[in-house]
């Protein structure tokens, strides 16, 4: 039977909730750089945490997290409004720019904070209480480029719709943001219900990419990380899964 890591879920989702605010601050001060100012006057320049958290985004970050096997830092955060034409570089690239802006400041931090995964002194990763620092620091990095390849995919709200937006030409961004009232419930489909789904299907439907998306994300996110930390003194998967039972 697989047990679920109740530490290692409670590091993720407080991982996802300083990361949630940094992803989200980037695409308020990529605005405000711009000429928008509406992020300032919403009070979304700021990483108070009541200002930018989404209670479905946060709701599948806490689901994901406490799932047998493989927590998963996944979820969104509450979209910066923006107003395009007062942005000086034009609406369509302002728009595109803003909605960059937060997965490349995820994925900024998810390397700097893989660095300090390589400064930590050998000493912590074999003492069994204080490994939990260096666990804590690659769980976060792990989040955060999570997110940034998480909001690559191009459904309402994350930010990859945005991006696909603004690239598509006039008439078809019209009929692709009809698909933004169904964003979430697909992307919550794709996340939760493909998963449960590929239980029950046989041969080599079970093992295709859609199914287990989350762990894919997880995935290259690590291999992202293991790329900034360079070799540790434990294996990235054993220090991130850390404290897992032994008969799991």
């Amino acid at each position: 039977m697989i047990m679920i890591n109740v530490l290692l879920a409670l590091m993720v989702i407080a991982s996802f909730l300083l990361a949630i605010p940094l992803h989200e601050c980037g695409h308020a001060l990529m605005a405000s750089w711009l000429g928008d100012k509406t992020s300032r006057s919403e009070g979304r320049l700021s990483l108070s945490l009541p200002a930018h958290i989404d209670p479905v985004g946060t709701l599948m970050c806490v689901i994901l997290a406490f799932q047998p096997g493989l927590p998963v830092g996944l979820g969104w955060g509450k979209p910066v409004k923006t107003d395009p034409w007062k942005m000086r570089v034009g609406a369509n690239t302002g728009v595109l720019l803003v909605a960059l802006a937060g997965p490349i400041f995820s994925l900024l931090i998810g390397f700097l904070v893989a660095l300090l995964v390589r400064l930590v002194p050998s000493s912590l990763f074999v003492e069994p209480f204080l490994i939990r620092i260096p666990q804590f620091l690659l769980v976060f990095a792990n989040v955060n480029i999570c997110l940034a390849i998480f909001n690559i995919i191009p459904l309402y709200p994350l930010d990859g719709y945005q991006v696909l937006y603004t690239l598509l030409p006039s008439r078809q961004a019209v009929q692709f943001a009809k698909s933004a009232t169904y964003g979430p419930l697909i992307i919550l489909g794709i996340f939760f219900l493909l998963p449960f789904l590929a239980q029950f299907a046989g041969g080599g439907l079970a093992s295709f990419p859609l199914f287990h998306l989350s762990e894919y994300i997880w995935l290259g996110a690590i291999n992202l990380v293991g790329l900034a930390s360079g070799p540790l003194p434990t294996d990235l998967i054993h220090l991130y899964l850390f404290n897992i039972p032994a008969g799991s």
